[in-house]
């Protein structure tokens, strides 16, 4: 009896010890970046994962030219950080692209021009992926 309770303890404390290690990741506070494409209006993207600030921070320094296309889903309603248009990018959905398909691609003024046609044969489901979208620096959170 006692080996087998120095056992289950020996579990418990093995799992106890490895839950505790296995923290989440913790959540960045958000970032803001502007972009622009071929029209050269501009517009800003939220971007909540750590890994993506740090993609978007290594493009605007120059350490990599990889992925440098915003992608995801827009929202059919203005955000306070971007309050020129009427849509802004999900953040949970925002990623980076070095080639897409031409199905998502638009100019920011198109969107906008037809944003009542998104989601529809215009930007299925919601995905943009403006084929010359490319970051122009960070901005401060409003």
């Amino acid at each position: 009896m006692r080996r087998l309770l120095s056992k289950l303890g020996g579990l418990a404390a093995a799992t106890m010890l490895t839950l505790g290690l296995a923290h989440p990741a913790q959540a960045a506070d958000p970032a803001y970046f502007e972009f622009t494409d071929i029209t050269r209006e501009r517009a800003v993207v939220r971007l909540d994962d750590p890994a993506k600030i740090q993609h978007a921070r290594d493009l605007l320094s120059g350490k990599t030219d990889e992925r440098p296309h915003l992608v995801g889903r827009i929202v059919k309603r203005q955000a306070s950080y971007n309050p020129r248009w009427s849509f802004h990018y999900n953040p949970d959905t925002v990623d980076f692209f070095d080639v897409a398909i031409e199905v998502c691609d638009a100019t920011l003024p198109y969107v906008e021009d037809h944003l009542d046609e998104a989601g529809g044969a215009f930007l299925p489901g919601l995905f943009w992926c403006p084929w010359s979208s490319r970051l122009v620096r960070e901005v401060p959170a409003p």
